[in-house]
């Protein structure tokens, strides 16, 4: 077997093991970018992707069947989205996806145990961040738009379920048609400046309508009462540390506007979880939960953790361009930039393994 800096780069773009997960990390397009500067690809087979295996090879990759992932050469990347299959339980390779286990996450221990019995290692997109620490690739903007459109959708009462993957024409269409009054409907998108916050801003004007935009300075005063007096809240806020959340259970009871939370962060297993009012995720089956205080007081919270795959054309086009830059970098050894400060938020967590 191969050592792992004895080659060029190999990158194994598997099946993802969820059903709803149509994305993909990489495009056709890119793909034949990564293979015209010398990397190695393979891709997995997988029915449910949005993009046809046949793209791929006509690209440059070459194919494999689905889940052969566990086989591949010692030197390969292994480069999905979501989580992993629960088997095997010793992980031996460089694997890059979103694990969301480096917080303190329910699984997390697990998740890192199996890499290190394998003596793998664990590359977390969302820890792959430039010298200032802001991050260089993300889903961000499209799981803020969507979001948001979905928020939309249900104030309206017009969403409609089980949620199906579309595309952004057809999801704007949906939202315009809801007519909702911009003088009578008040919105505030949380995070406003950032990814996701961008991308729920623009979707919220399609449907003609202007949130108030909090970012830093608003989030510092934490004037709750001002976010309780908007009909649709969407949460676009990522924090690494905890601190005074936006809103909780006990806000439920209390006199407010404020009938639809849209989860975009959805990190709702961590305790910097700024809506404690949310403590799970919703599903494309039901996206929507109403949740209830402790004297019956009620909101329908939207937390679907894979909002992008919805719209997963545009998605994974804009993710791939992103990352595409930085996998040509995968050769260095040992890892530098984004790579490093993802190794490095690897080795810290596994640090704090009990």
């Amino acid at each position: 077997m191969p050592s792992r800096s004895s080659l060029s780069p190999h990158v194994w773009v598997r099946h993802e093991t969820r059903s709803t997960e149509r994305r993909a990390p990489v495009v056709p397009d890119d793909v034949r970018r990564l293979v015209a500067s010398g990397l190695r690809v393979t891709v997995e087979e997988s029915p449910q992707r949005v993009f046809d295996l046949e793209e791929y090879a006509e690209a440059g990759a070459s194919t494999a069947a689905t889940g052969s992932w566990v086989d591949a050469p010692e030197d390969a990347w292994v480069l999905g989205i979501k989580e992993l299959p629960d088997e095997p339980a010793e992980l031996h390779h460089r694997h890059i996806y979103f694990a969301h286990s480096f917080k303190g996450q329910h699984e997390a221990v697990d998740t890192l145990t199996r890499f290190e019995k394998g003596r793998g290692q664990l590359f977390d997109i969302e820890y792959l961040t430039d010298d200032n620490g802001r991050r260089v690739v993300a889903f961000g903007y499209w799981a803020g738009y969507v979001g948001a459109a979905l928020g939309v959708l249900e104030l309206a009462g017009a969403l409609e379920t089980p949620l199906a993957p579309t595309d952004q024409p057809t999801l704007d269409a949906a939202v315009k048609a809801t007519g909702l009054d911009p003088v009578d409907t008040l919105t505030v998108v949380t995070g406003a400046r950032g990814r996701s916050g961008r991308g729920a801003v623009d979707a919220l004007a399609v449907a003609g309508l202007a949130p108030m935009r909090w970012d830093r300075s608003e989030s510092r005063t934490r004037d709750v009462s001002h976010l309780l007096g908007h009909d649709l809240l969407v949460n676009c806020v990522l924090t690494t540390v905890p601190t005074t959340p936006f809103v909780t259970r006990d806000d439920l009871d209390r006199r407010r506007r404020l009938r639809v939370l849209a989860d975009v962060t959805c990190d709702v297993t961590s305790d910097t979880n700024m809506l404690p009012v949310n403590t799970s995720i919703t599903s494309w089956e039901s996206p929507v939960r109403r949740v209830t205080g402790p004297e019956g007081g009620w909101m329908d919270v939207i937390a679907v953790d894979n909002l992008p795959s919805l719209l997963p054309r545009e998605a994974s086009i804009t993710f791939s361009a992103d990352l595409t830059p930085h996998l040509l970098g995968l050769g260095d050894h040992p890892p530098v930039g984004p790579w490093a400060a993802a190794a490095k938020a690897y080795d810290d967590a596994v640090g704090r393994l009990p």
